[in-house]
């Protein structure tokens, strides 16, 4: 057999080796990408959160979404939301959606991120209940 095109012999690379293995294991950490790591931390967030205020946010959906619509909403003046609470209408129950894009964007490291983070979704549920966010989270920073 050659090594010559059409010969009927298939390479995966120029050394007929391709690659010999996943370079992490799918099971460790850095395998998981942005949007999976980031999808976590709002999971963990939300945990917290409904620790506390579990009747409250009975039946309330969180999602994440990676930017916000283009239309924003009248209150939405100063630039790109990084969440938004959705009351419950017509049948459909009330949500919270937080904006990775947004969020990534104005976070510095992932310290910072989770806080942020943390930060969007205790000022969206103290929107949702009526309250202080200082009520809702007692460690609320300020936006």
């Amino acid at each position: 057999m050659t090594d010559q095109p059409g010969s009927g012999v298939r390479r995966r690379d120029r050394r007929g080796r391709g690659l010999r293995g996943p370079l992490i294991p799918a099971h460790l950490p850095a395998a998981m990408t942005r949007a999976e790591r980031f999808d976590d931390l709002v999971v963990s967030t939300v945990e917290r959160l409904e620790r506390r205020w579990a009747r409250q946010l009975k039946g309330t959906e969180f999602a994440v979404e990676d930017v916000p619509p283009s239309d924003p909403a009248p209150w939405e003046e100063r630039g790109v939301p990084m969440g938004r609470y959705f009351p419950a209408e017509s049948g459909m129950p009330a949500r919270i959606v937080v904006y990775r894009r947004p969020v990534e964007g104005r976070a510095h490291d992932a310290e910072d991120l989770q806080d942020l983070l943390r930060t969007v979704l205790v000022e969206q549920v103290a929107h949702m209940m009526g309250r202080d966010p200082d009520e809702v989270d007692p460690g609320y920073h300020g936006g």
